[in-house]
């Protein structure tokens, strides 16, 4: 049996995050958000060229439209890759970024390859949360143990706030605190290493209406940072799930565009090239609950991960926790009596957005950054998923 191999990721990069529908996205195609980031990764790797990547594996949670037919493959394509790389989607729902690299990573880990680039890409503009065209299988619906995969997530969050018992008010404040670090964070550079800029181009009428001008303008910000967010205005916020619930559109994560990418390089690829890496994979895990409550998946699948690493809790430096809901977050982290310092410290999805299955990879660029900046040893990226999953990965910074 082949010896366990180091995985490195030697960089990683994302579009900003727009927001969907109407965001600075909104017409741009979430295989050309992949394309950019793919050819930006390996750009970014000093003596690396397009024909050394052996596979693409990008995470996408409704992979069909303009993000359907293998968008990992179409991307790479887009990306101006030679036909000789391949591609495979993947599809973990809320957790398909960070499982692409995870798959990317124990691929290289077992030695059979020595670099892939993994991420992560949606357009919740162009494809809606759950597609286009659900369709249940009735069974889901006839036997009481399988209805909560029927439940929206917006009342999986409410299940949560009921069973956790997190107030209104806390969730409210919880949000408020996401925007207030998201704002910091981009005033003080934070994202500055992680975010590749992208000209986005439209064509335009004329205002006479008798020729078509061409518009440009840079994407180089996340979108969905507000500034006049406020407790007042939150609470003034009216439920959406639910008419007595909590879970407002203030306390939850906002529908988003993007793209992210990292490249996962063997140690032999790494000496060989030279290259200083950001990280060394450590591990990565994922866990089951039940549907109804999946907002809580991070509770079980964080302690597996960590059992998996060897490693405790507060060896972690920076936990990029999705804040998929207010509700679920604030269950989570009172659960694992996480550090609130250490969670989200450049504010999460309530104020970033949260492209579905981008999301993974877009954190991990963040995470990774954030570590080295900070001289901060490991930092983990953790998500709950639809249908009654958690997803947890761990990374040591190089």
């Amino acid at each position: 049996m082949a010896e366990i191999q180091n995985a490195y990721i030697v960089a990683a990069t994302r579009t900003p995050v727009g927001k969907a529908p109407r965001g600075i996205f909104r017409h741009t195609r979430p295989d050309d958000l992949l394309a950019h980031v793919l050819r930006g990764a390996v750009a970014q790797v000093p003596g690396l060229e397009a024909e050394q990547v052996e596979d693409v594996v990008v995470g996408c949670a409704m992979p069909e439209g303009a993000q359907g037919l293998n968008v990992a493959r179409i991307g790479a394509l887009l990306a101006g890759f030679p036909d000789s790389v391949p591609g495979v989607t993947v599809n973990r729902f809320c957790a398909s970024g960070l499982q692409s690299i995870a798959q990317a990573a124990d691929r290289i880990r077992l030695g059979a390859a020595d670099c892939i680039v993994a991420g992560g890409t949606e357009s919740m503009s162009a494809i809606p949360w759950m597609g286009n065209k659900p369709s249940f299988n009735p069974a889901v619906f006839a036997r009481d143990e399988n209805v909560g995969i029927a439940y929206g997530m917006g009342l999986t969050a409410e299940r949560v706030a009921e069973r956790w018992q997190v107030s209104r008010d806390d969730q409210d404040a919880f949000a408020l605190e996401s925007h207030k670090r998201a704002l910091a964070a981009i005033d003080g550079g934070e994202f500055a290493d992680e975010i590749l800029p992208m000209t986005v181009r439209r064509h335009l009428p004329e205002a006479e209406g008798t020729a078509v001008r061409l518009s440009e303008r840079t994407a180089d910000t996340d979108e969905g940072p507000r500034a006049d967010s406020s407790a007042e205005g939150l609470a003034k916020l009216r439920p959406v799930f639910a008419a007595r619930g909590s879970v407002t559109a203030g306390n939850s994560s906002q529908t988003s565009d993007g793209a992210g990418a990292v490249v996962v390089m063997s140690e032999r690829m790494v000496k060989a090239l030279g290259v200083q890496p950001l990280a060394r994979f450590v591990g990565y895990s994922v866990a089951g609950v039940p549907p109804e409550i999946m907002g809580i998946g991070p509770k079980v699948a964080i302690p597996k991960a960590l059992e998996q690493a060897g490693l405790e809790q507060d060896q972690l430096g920076w936990i990029e926790l999705n804040e998929a809901f207010a509700a679920q977050s604030l269950a989570v982290m009172r659960e694992l009596e996480l550090d609130p310092a250490r969670v989200n410290p450049l504010g999460g999805a309530i104020a970033l957005g949260h492209p579905l299955g981008a999301t993974g990879a877009v954190r991990t660029a963040t995470l990774l950054h954030g570590m080295r900046r900070r001289n901060l040893n490991y930092g983990m990226v953790t998500m709950c998923v639809g249908t009654g999953m958690g997803a947890a990965g761990i990374f040591e910074r190089a």
